[in-house]
């Protein structure tokens, strides 16, 4: 997930296990969101751009679950994933 803002690249990355509630486990702007971005890429991770739910995913802690607040979202990104790569989410299973 990234947004620009004042051209200042800013990357927020989600991971999830399908069990507990998503996490952030890197986020940056300038160098370190370039990095996030090129591991990301390296990686073959889907990226989304959506610069609000990225300003409000800023917000939380490295390694910390997101909140119930941003579940919703999230999950609409997740499954958005789930669909451009053609697999079944775990509920689906």
């Amino acid at each position: 997930m990234t947004i620009r803002s004042k051209n200042t690249p800013v990357a927020v990355a989600l991971r999830w296990d399908g069990k507990s509630a998503p996490q952030v486990p890197a986020k940056g702007s300038g160098e370190i969101a370039e990095k996030i971005l090129e591991v990301a890429a390296t990686n073959h991770v889907l990226l989304r751009q959506d610069a609000l739910l990225a300003e409000v995913l800023c917000k939380v802690n490295i390694g910390q679950e997101i909140s119930p607040a941003l579940f919703r979202a999230v999950a609409e990104v997740i499954a958005f994933a789930y669909r451009l790569r053609d697999l079944k989410l775990p509920a689906e299973r």
